[in-house]
């Protein structure tokens, strides 16, 4: 059986994470938001996959066994919530836009020098309440990709995975799997609440999020994630991460100090 680290519910921090770097599989005993200032950071339990860019705050509740992969150099930022602030967020896994008050709040959470006792006790909780207010106020984000239970559904999405940009139809992907399109479009409506088509969608976008984040180029971004042309995939692009594919590309810079590569900078409970 593979074993789950439980990590102490620390305050919060900081972790800058190599492109490709992927941290073990642990759970927390408080939820935590994870922010990443740089680069892109996907959030992987059982239920599935969510992919946080910059514009965007992952949410995990307690006790979820998860992980964290970084795609280009992710500078991680991590809260800690106490139960009162964990209630009004989701009870399960969730991205959700970052405003850009909740986003500064957050930075100034997790600086290096927010251990360092230059905030008050009170200044801190009236932070940590502020980036709640805000998430509260944010809809969910369509940048999850659910893991299927149907061993013909996971077959069929285990193929795309590996090959993003494959343009076969459903029913030629059903010929390869043993099931017919009409019943894998039933098990995409049932198993994972979205058609065929948004699925398919979503994985390129999660692709094309790390590619951009590993410095590729917009065009052969689409190319590479199964779009025709550079329009189509932009007005998808926009559409879910909430901003061009070109601009999200410009912000992806590497990160300035920051703890060693995968070490943990965290400051201890107030």
């Amino acid at each position: 059986m593979r074993e789950t680290r439980h990590l102490d519910p620390v305050e919060r921090g900081r972790i800058v994470l190599a492109h490709g770097q992927r941290l073990p599989t642990h759970a927390h005993d408080r939820g935590h938001l994870v922010y990443s200032a740089t680069g892109v950071l996907s959030v992987t339990t059982a239920g599935g996959t969510w992919i946080a860019p910059p514009t965007r705050v992952a949410w995990t509740p307690a006790a979820f066994e998860h992980h964290h992969t970084a795609h280009g150099s992710a500078d991680m930022r991590i809260l800690f919530l106490y139960e009162a602030l964990a209630a009004r967020l989701p009870a399960h896994p969730a991205v959700l836009t970052v405003s850009g008050l909740a986003r500064e709040a957050l930075l100034a959470l997790t600086a290096e020098e927010a251990d360092t006792g230059g905030r008050a006790p009170e200044a801190v909780d009236r932070l940590h309440a502020v980036v709640v207010d805000e998430l509260t106020a944010a809809p969910e984000q369509p940048l999850h990709l659910p893991e299927p239970a149907d061993d013909r559904l996971r077959a069929l999405t285990g193929i795309l995975y590996a090959d993003p940009a494959n343009q076969q139809t459903l029913a030629e992907l059903g010929a390869r799997v043993g099931a017919s399109e009409r019943t894998l479009s039933r098990l995409f409506g049932q198993e994972l609440r979205m058609s065929f088509h948004q699925w398919r969608t979503q994985l390129r976008v999660h692709h094309a999020l790390t590619l951009l984040a590993a410095r590729k180029s917009v065009t052969d971004t689409a190319l590479a994630c199964g779009w025709a042309n550079p329009t189509s995939f932009i007005e998808a692009f926009a559409t879910l991460v909430g901003e061009t594919p070109g601009r999200y590309r410009t912000r992806q810079l590497p990160t300035g100090g920051g703890q060693a590569l995968g070490e943990h900078r965290f400051s201890g409970s107030r």
